[in-house]
C-alpha cells in the first residue's frame, strides 16, 4: 500500500514537473527567483524529449509500482499517460523534436513578455 501511494506521488510530481516545464514562465513573471529553476527544468525537459531518453521519474514510478505488486509500463510517462489524450497515434521522433521545439518556443515567448513587461518580483 505504501509503495502504491509513493508511485502515485511520483506520478503527480512528474505531472507537476511537466506543467512547470511547459508554462512555468508564467510563475517566473510573478516570482523571479524561480527563473534559474525554470530554465533548468526547460533544458532538462527539452533534452529528454529531443533525445528520446527516459526520464528518471518514469523509472522510479515503475519501480515503486512493481514493489507494490502492480505492473509497471513500457515507454515513458508521456507515452503512457498523455499520448492517448493529447498526441496523435504513432508519435514519431520528428514529432518529439517538434514538441521539444514547441516547449522552447512557448517559453521564449513568455520570457520576452516578462522582460518587456518589466514586472518586479512580488514575493
Amino acid at each position: 500500500m505504501v509503495y502504491q501511494w509513493l508511485a502515485a506521488m511520483v506520478l503527480l510530481l512528474h505531472l507537476g514537473f511537466i506543467l512547470f516545464v511547459v508554462a512555468g514562465a508564467a510563475l517566473v513573471a510573478r516570482r523571479r527567483r524561480l527563473l534559474p529553476l525554470h530554465l533548468a527544468a526547460v533544458a532538462w525537459g527539452a533534452a529528454i524529449e529531443a533525445s528520446g531518453a527516459a526520464c528518471p521519474l518514469t523509472g522510479l514510478e515503475n519501480h515503486l509500482r512493481m514493489l507494490a505488486g502492480a505492473a509497471g509500463y513500457a515507454g515513458g510517462f508521456v507515452d503512457h499517460y498523455l499520448v492517448g489524450l493529447v498526441y496523435p497515434t504513432g508519435l514519431t521522433r520528428g514529432m518529439q523534436w517538434g514538441l521539444a521545439a514547441a516547449v522552447l518556443a512557448l517559453n521564449a515567448v513568455l520570457y520576452v513578455r516578462i522582460v518587456r513587461g518589466g514586472r518586479n518580483e512580488s514575493d
